[in-house]
């Protein structure tokens, strides 16, 4: 799994960090940032989707083969 994370979407609510703190931080003011290049291991698969699916302004995006290539 990969995934990217918009930032320009990002509202600060927090819940990525939350579910997934290995591949989010958050800022000073709350923003998300992607820790590492967006590479999700299979052991941390669950926690990342969880995070993708909780975000509610849908700033995380798994990249698929279709969207690299």
């Amino acid at each position: 799994m990969k995934i990217r994370l918009d930032r320009t979407l990002c509202d600060g609510f927090g819940f990525c960090a939350k579910h997934a703190p290995r591949h989010f931080s958050l800022d000073d003011w709350g923003y998300a940032s992607l820790t590492g290049d967006g590479t999700v291991a299979q052991a941390d698969k669950a926690d990342v989707t969880r995070a993708l699916l909780d975000c509610p302004v849908h700033a995380i995006i798994e990249i698929t083969e279709e969207d690299a290539g």
